[in-house]
């Protein structure tokens, strides 16, 4: 009788280590072949290989550091067991999404596999679903798990509805071609009580962000006023990376001085060097619609001074006014992104090495020690108004009272 087949291992899920830098970026490949439209996501890859070692000093600092333009990541790879650094299975790349670290988000997942539906690789096997399991298992802070995924990428749907992933919303996302923004910066169309953000802005900046979206949404984000101001340490780096990055960010808000609230804000990343599109980021009061013209008009403006080069803005389902106007001024649309949320509950841990057999009672209750005696259990009137007391130990009646032929 031959014997039976020996089942696979399950692939080991650890921390990325340097030595699988390499086999990282072989499987990066097999996802993304050279192209254009990647190559901001290959200049992150080489990023994260130039400074690995810092990136990795970076978990001892203290929390605000952790969070500076996501540095601080979990980086997880699954391996065939045995073949340390040669099996390279999948990766998944992880981060939190709020202050409070309530919610993190997936920002990739990478796994090798057969052939999947377009003649891709599949994503739905053993490693992509083990990887997910295991941050959802291990990261306990994280109550809520969000990722946007490619309407068109059925892999990775597949992936996340298999461990329990639901739709939100719909993103699509918008460029606005170099001489559309020249067309909106000819415009004169000034906003007023226009102000730069700082750290005295972030409650405004909180009700702004807590009304421009849906309930469940709100639920899912749960931002706080933390999520909106800047420390110290985080204002260095952002000075510092304005000199040396890429991009130059700038963040405006617009103030309604008779309600005293914000209702518009934007942040914008402009591409110094011209290689990659301008981003922005805008918030709009629903109440304020008419301010899409006027914030528009004025990031126009300011993408003039660098090299021309398109605008990527986003656009939610919930969103139809600024869908319509991006339309209106003959914006293209480049994909569209499904946004997925999970919640997680975490059994509570038990705490082993208590013993009850041995545990006393005046161990447990030590502050309630007996002042007095006992409370009598029962009592027993007396004619003459005396109280006959019977303890529970005791097992004599209370006397009778003298009878009327006896002398008192």
């Amino acid at each position: 009788m031959a014997p039976s087949p020996t089942p696979p291992k399950s692939p080991v899920v650890r921390p990325l280590q340097y030595r699988d830098l390499e086999a990282l970026e072989q499987l990066w490949h097999q996802w993304h072949p050279p192209d254009p439209a990647h190559g901001e996501d290959a200049t992150r890859l080489q990023w994260i290989q130039r400074w690995y070692w810092p990136l990795t000093a970076m978990h001892w600092f203290p929390h605000p550091w952790q969070l500076v333009n996501h540095i601080y990541v979990a980086e997880y790879g699954a391996e065939q067991q045995g073949k340390a650094g040669q099996g390279l299975q999948g990766m998944i790349q992880v981060a939190p999404f709020n202050h409070g670290r309530s919610t993190w988000r997936i920002d990739q997942v990478l796994a090798t596999g057969g052939v999947g539906f377009n003649g891709g690789l599949s994503l739905a096997g053993e490693a992509g679903s083990q990887l997910l399991r295991h941050c959802l298992e291990k990261i306990w802070e994280a109550r809520t798990w969000i990722v946007d995924a490619d309407v068109n990428d059925k892999e990775h749907l597949a992936l996340y509805r298999q461990n329990g992933f639901q739709p939100l919303a719909q993103v699509t996302r918008w460029l606005l071609r170099p001489e559309v923004l020249q067309g909106l910066a000819e415009r004169e169309m000034a906003v007023p009580n226009l102000l730069p953000v700082n750290n005295a802005d972030a409650y405004l900046l909180y009700q702004l962000d807590t009304v421009s979206m849906p309930p469940l949404l709100r639920q899912v984000f749960d931002r706080h006023v933390a999520d909106f101001q800047t420390s110290v340490l985080d204002g260095l780096v952002q000075q510092g990376q304005n000199w040396f990055s890429p991009y130059v960010s700038v963040r405006k808000y617009v103030f309604e001085p008779q309600r005293k609230a914000a209702i518009g804000s934007f942040h914008l990343c402009l591409s110094k060097t011209g290689s990659q599109p301008h981003k922005a980021k805008l918030t709009v009061h629903p109440a304020y619609t008419f301010l899409y013209p006027q914030l528009l008009n004025h990031m126009a403006q300011l993408t003039q001074a660098y090299p021309p080069q398109g605008l990527c803005l986003k656009s939610a389902d919930y969103q139809p006014e600024r869908e319509a106007f991006l339309e209106q001024v003959q914006a293209d649309r480049l994909d569209h992104v499904l946004l997925m949320s999970r919640s997680v509950w975490h059994k509570l841990r038990e705490q082993k090495g208590v013993s009850l057999e041995g545990l006393q009672l005046s161990e447990v209750l030590q502050g309630l020690q007996p002042s007095h005696n006992p409370v009598p259990g029962r009592f027993v009137p007396h004619s003459r108004r005396e109280l006959w007391y019977a303890m529970p130990e005791q097992k004599t009646s209370p006397p009778q009272p003298p009878s009327s032929g006896d002398p008192e």
